[in-house]
């Protein structure tokens, strides 16, 4: 499964993955990159973009959603709660919602959601074979922040104790919405806030 990483501007940085289906199906989690890059990056793996999947709804995370959406159609998956008309949460239109542990299909490729809030109330994990993209809930050694609107310490602690019961392999890739890769056996090993 092709599995492609581009970054946001400064200074955010933001990561941005986008995956490519055997049938040609474009996948795009967490539309950070420039609309340009991901248009690019498709049309030269012959790729259309299907399915656009937010972890949250901050502005750093759907920097070219507009873009993308309005260029073609595509369906695209956020939580309710993180939809606004704000700085922070500016995606104010209309998306899918997920289901605790349901699955989004993708031509061969089965996308499983959690809900994790914390960073925002509307926060989620999306599990694809050994990838997990976390979005700000996990960072390598590190987690997201909560002292911004939406933001709840008690409900990311229970969300991190969440992800360690996940019933995945030590070897299952970690893919943050910031900062470096890792997996989930380094995280539970390593990072301290994984601990808790």
């Amino acid at each position: 499964m092709p599995v492609y990483h581009l970054t946001g501007p400064a200074p955010y940085f933001t990561n941005c993955f986008v995956l490519v289906t055997e049938g040609g199906s474009g996948v795009v989690v967490d539309p950070a990159a420039p609309p340009e890059q991901i248009e690019e990056l498709l049309q030269k793996h012959g790729a259309k973009l299907t399915h656009i999947l937010l972890t949250h709804g901050h502005f750093d995370h759907v920097y070219s959603l507009g873009a993308l959406c309005g260029a073609q159609p595509c369906q695209v998956y956020m939580d309710p709660a993180d939809a606004g008309d704000t700085p922070l949460y500016p995606v104010d239109l209309p998306t899918l919602p997920y289901a605790e542990g349901g699955r989004i299909q993708v031509d061969e490729l089965t996308f499983t959601a959690w809900h994790t809030p914390g960073h925002t109330p509307g926060s989620w994990l999306l599990g694809c074979e050994d990838l997990l993209f976390c979005g700000d809930t996990l960072f390598a050694g590190s987690v997201g922040r909560t002292d911004l609107a939406g933001g709840d310490a008690d409900a990311q602690r229970a969300s991190l104790a969440k992800i360690r019961a996940l019933p995945l392999a030590e070897e299952t890739r970690v893919l943050p919405g910031h900062g470096p890769f890792s997996t989930l056996g380094e995280e539970k090993d390593t990072n301290p806030y994984l601990a808790l």
